[in-house]
């Protein structure tokens, strides 16, 4: 990563992203996996870039997220590091991470930003992640909060299912947000919520809210990068607008390289390195 900005280019971070809220500027974010990917976003000028767990179906091949490890999270995390310089870096604390103890927890937070160098930690849960939340933050270690279709608790929701569809499971969504915010959150990701709660709960909160099918009324909005790029297989969420096809740009890629390799088109006489004409006898 390169030490310096470019002039008049702003580093985000968490105190601005607060700023942000309460100017109703909207905060923009994605997930990256790698450098490179990282890099371009960065320079794109996206605010935060989220080491998600979604990398576990993304690059590892997983069915879900359950199955990532601290490991691969720091691999992938390191990786983002390097390419990010504007960007808040926030790091998605895998399950089984932060989930046996507050000890263990705070150690595993630890490890993503002195190992890794994440900014921030994301962590998921309501009302029971409160006292984590607190002794993060006592910590130094902002955290962001992830509320609403939680994909860590995939078993125990029944899948990904819209949460918050009636009045009473709103409340609850309401509740948890201003528990976490008096916890200490600095922002807070809303998942697969009604547009109606969504906006409640923005309205409610001081600090931003990020969501991903929540509707437009959040303070920011979030998208994994295959899903905007169209690199993802099989049916997307309905809350994605995807951008670019690469799936099939790739492959119609691939394919022209495969024909023109069997067809001896590739490479030609521009792309073949060729001895000086002094020392073709060489090899005549």
């Amino acid at each position: 990563m390169n030490a310096t900005l470019p002039p008049g280019t702003a580093k985000i971070t968490v105190p601005l992203l607060q700023q942000k809220k309460s100017e109703q500027q909207r905060i923009t974010c994605l997930t990256a996996y790698d450098t490179l990917f990282a890099r371009i976003l960065d320079e794109a000028g996206i605010d935060l870039v989220l080491v998600g767990d979604s990398l576990g179906m993304t690059r590892l091949g997983y069915a879900n997220t359950l199955p990532v490890t601290m490991e691969e999270m720091l691999i992938h995390l390191k990786a983002v590091r390097r390419g990010v310089q504007r960007a808040l870096l926030v790091a998605d604390m895998p399950y089984g991470s932060y989930h046996a103890s507050l000890k263990t927890a705070v150690e595993n937070a630890l490890r993503f930003v002195k190992e890794g160098g994440a900014e921030a930690v994301k962590i998921e849960g309501g009302r029971k992640r409160g006292r984590l939340v607190e002794r993060l933050t006592a910590a130094e270690i902002p955290v962001m909060g992830h509320i609403g279709l939680t994909p860590q608790s995939i078993h125990a929701m029944g899948g990904f299912k819209v949460q918050g569809r009636n009045r009473e499971a709103a409340e609850m969504i309401l509740e948890d947000a201003l528990l976490l915010q008096e916890a200490g959150v600095f922002a807070l990701v809303l998942e697969g919520i009604p547009r109606e709660v969504a906006a409640r709960i923005t309205g409610e909160l001081t600090v931003p809210t990020i969501g991903i099918g929540a509707g437009p009324e959040c303070d920011g909005q979030i998208l994994v990068i295959d899903d905007l790029l169209g690199l993802t297989i099989g049916p997307k969420p309905k809350f994605v607008r995807q951008y670019l096809d690469l799936n099939r740009e790739i492959a119609e890629a691939v394919r022209a390289y495969i024909r023109d390799c069997l067809e001896g088109r590739f490479p030609d006489d521009n792309e073949s390195y060729q001895l000086p004409k002094s020392l073709s006898s060489l090899v005549c």
